[in-house]
């Protein structure tokens, strides 16, 4: 590649430093989703056409979301804050290019228990992570 004085070009990932943009210029500045998640909500991309464009974060979370998902693997899986997942899921679901489901323990079964295993697992890579 030619010279790159501006660095117009660099990679918005590294693999020793993380992500390169802020991410509130993912977000477009939007601090808050204009649909209800928390970080157990369920989501999957209803194979829709899309309306409109989209950046490449939006998708990248919509190839994510091919099987159901909860916003914090999404947050996770992608390196972004979960408020600027939040946003971008509005962004789709808007588009009709994602539903949104309240996880409900009581869809497995009246006597499932938490898989504590699972559970600390999620914590102890969450926790390397931060």
């Amino acid at each position: 590649m030619p010279d790159d004085p501006g660095g117009a070009h660099r990679p918005l990932l590294d693999d020793a430093l993380g992500r390169m943009v802020r991410p509130y210029t993912v977000s477009e500045g939007r601090t808050r989703p204009t649909c209800h998640f928390d970080l157990m909500t369920m989501v999957v991309a209803t194979g829709a056409t899309l309306r409109g464009t989209l950046g490449l974060d939006h998708a990248r979370v919509l190839e994510l979301c091919r099987t159901p998902v909860s916003v914090a693997e999404l947050a996770g899986r992608t390196r972004m804050p979960a408020t600027v997942i939040k946003v971008l899921l509005s962004d789709l679901v808007e588009r009709d290019a994602v539903v949104a489901r309240p996880f409900n323990l009581a869809m497995h079964g009246p006597t499932a228990a938490p898989d504590l295993d699972l559970l600390e697992a999620l914590r102890d890579g969450l926790l390397k992570r931060l």
